[in-house]
């Protein structure tokens, strides 16, 4: 479903990737681990069609990424950017208005779940309730792949856990990839099928989370601490 051959970035002289190859298929919730500055934001944000790649080529379902792919790719970002004139209800409905795909009463059963007011204005929401809107119109969307940057960051750790779990119940993964950057290994690796770790913009190994625990009988953690040695 997603496949990054042989891709390098550039932002002048800082290089983000290098020369990464990367084959994720349908059907997966996969994390993409690593430290700041290791090329995870980059990664996804070349699959989005928002930034190209330097050298090399993405392409999502065989078809070579440009802008237009968001018509097939959800982007949660990594930054809380919003109108902040707009209710929680007006952004649902600015979403549905740009994406053909968005699937309103699904919007609202996750609205529910996430327990946020409809009428409430995204200026007055905290920064942890603004992040859960953000989950709310990304997953909200049917297409075929979901890109979540760190889509837990400054969520209430009392509740971190029950949305990670909860998240299953509004993703699709017989029709979807979700691919998922997040600090919060230890709250996700029980939803993960599989775990890629990228290091200076290099993928250092990228294995199915059960035969880690196994064959290997390491966690995420585990591994990650072994491959980063």
């Amino acid at each position: 479903m997603i496949t990054l051959t042989d891709v390098s970035k550039r932002y002048g002289t800082k290089k983000a990737l290098d020369h990464v190859n990367l084959e994720l298929t349908t059907g997966k919730l996969i994390g993409l681990v690593g430290e700041n500055g290791s090329g995870k934001s980059t990664t996804l944000k070349l699959i989005a069609g928002l930034n190209y790649p330097t050298n090399g080529e993405v392409r999502v379902d065989g078809e070579k990424v440009t802008r237009r792919i968001a018509d097939s790719v959800s982007y949660l970002s990594e930054l809380d950017e919003y109108y902040r004139f707009f209710t929680v209800k007006k952004s649902i409905e600015f979403q549905a208005s740009q994406f053909k795909d968005f699937d309103k009463e699904k919007a609202y059963d996750i609205l529910k779940f996430m327990k946020l007011d409809p009428n409430d204005k995204l200026k007055q929401l905290s920064k942890g309730n603004r992040g859960r809107l953000k989950i709310v119109l990304s997953l909200a969307r049917n297409v075929p792949v979901i890109l979540m940057d760190e889509p837990f960051s400054g969520l209430d750790p009392m509740v971190r856990n029950s949305i990670v779990k909860g998240l299953i119940s509004f993703i699709d993964l017989e029709k979807q990839l979700v691919l998922i950057t997040t600090h919060e290994i230890r709250e996700v690796e029980n939803i993960l099928d599989e775990v890629v770790a990228i290091k200076a913009g290099s993928i250092i190994g990228h294995h199915n989370v059960e035969e880690l625990r196994e064959q290997k009988q390491m966690s995420i953690v585990d591994w990650m601490t072994e491959v980063y040695e």
